[in-house]
């Protein structure tokens, strides 16, 4: 049977994992503000991701935020998910998103559609299908925050494990990295990282009629009906934009680098969708 429904306010399982340690982030930080504002709409209590299968059922939906990469506790995730479809509860955001909450063969894909994403292949038959490049990154199709990812030589592709579920792609000397943020299908703000080497150095980000239509493209390609998303992409030497990656399970989102009015904003835009996806409408 599906989780219960509150006659007055609705009840929310936060789901992160406050003690979670990312590289050049403080995800405990970022949960602590959302929490904090959220009570004004919400009766809310948090819980690691560990325990969200164990205590769903007492609350009306259940938002996964930072609850670090589902590697580093797959066989509880999986419980959790498959216990939710089965019942039908409410997650925020949706347990059908087609990019990163899946692994990332969604990138072979969109390669194949010829979307523009960084160029991926899967199998070595396909290398040919690449563009001639001085290195390549290796990474796994279940990997998260950078776990698995190698940098090889033309001479190495050959060699690698693909049938252990690898993607390649051409390392891309590009000239710099910048992120766009959605609640639902509105995007809110975007950041960008000025030195490639500097991922997580963010700064605020003009966003140009192209670059929000690129972004929004891969929002309507994943079809979620609610959440927040997270569109990374890199920007080359020539001035394209290519998908890094679509974020679509628990996103990071920076917000101690925006404004106070784009925080605010953000924060009234997901107490809004959080509250729309629990009442269904």
């Amino acid at each position: 049977m599906s989780a219960p429904r509150s006659s007055t306010r609705p009840r929310i399982l936060y789901v992160t994992d406050l003690a979670y340690e990312a590289r050049g982030r403080r995800y405990c930080d970022e949960d602590i503000f959302l929490t904090s504002r959220l009570r004004a709409a919400f009766d809310l209590a948090l819980c690691h991701p560990l325990d969200a299968a164990g205590l769903m059922d007492s609350f009306d939906a259940v938002v996964v935020r930072n609850s670090g990469p589902v590697l580093g506790y797959q066989e509880a995730y999986e419980a959790f998910r498959a216990r939710a479809l089965a019942q039908g509860t409410t997650v925020y955001n949706p347990l059908n998103g087609r990019a990163d909450m899946a692994g990332k063969q969604y990138l072979v894909d969109l390669t194949e559609a010829g979307r523009p994403v960084i160029p991926t292949v899967e199998r070595a038959a396909d290398l040919a299908k690449l563009p001639a490049a001085p290195a390549y990154v290796a990474k796994p199709k279940q990997g998260a925050d950078s776990i698995g990812l190698r940098r090889v030589s033309p001479e190495q592709l050959t060699e690698l494990p693909y049938e252990e579920g690898l993607l390649v792609q051409p390392h891309i000397d590009f000239a710099y990295e910048v992120s766009f943020y959605f609640v639902d299908d509105a995007l809110q703000y975007a950041l960008y990282a000025p030195d490639p080497a500097r991922r997580w150095e963010l700064r605020s980000y003009e966003v140009t009629p192209a670059d929000r239509e690129f972004a929004r493209s891969f929002i309507d390609w994943n079809t979620l009906p609610y959440g927040i998303q997270r569109v990374d992409a890199c920007r080359t030497r020539e001035g394209d934009l290519l998908l890094v990656e679509l974020e679509d399970l628990n996103p990071y989102l920076s917000l101690d680098l925006v404004d106070d009015a784009t925080r605010d904003a953000f924060v009234t835009a997901m107490t809004a969708s959080v509250r729309a996806a629990v009442s269904g409408s």
